[in-house]
């Protein structure tokens, strides 16, 4: 599997440990999912866009077909 680097600041750094914590997760689970949970809203946000077009733009499309 592959491996990424971060940096992060010492205050960063201190906030990911203690939020990790509260939740009962190593720092790099943490992590791992908040990344994971960012690519898929950036994916299920540029769906409902383009789901939108297709229904605003439906009638125009019928048209010009």
């Amino acid at each position: 599997m592959a491996g990424l680097n971060l940096r992060f600041t010492d205050e960063e750094l201190d906030a990911l440990r203690e939020r990790a914590a509260a939740e009962g997760h190593s720092m790099q689970t943490f992590a791992h999912d908040a990344v994971i949970k960012a690519i898929n809203e950036h994916s299920r946000l540029f769906d409902e866009a383009a789901e939108h077009v297709l229904r605003a733009s439906e009638e125009l499309n019928r048209r010009l077909a």
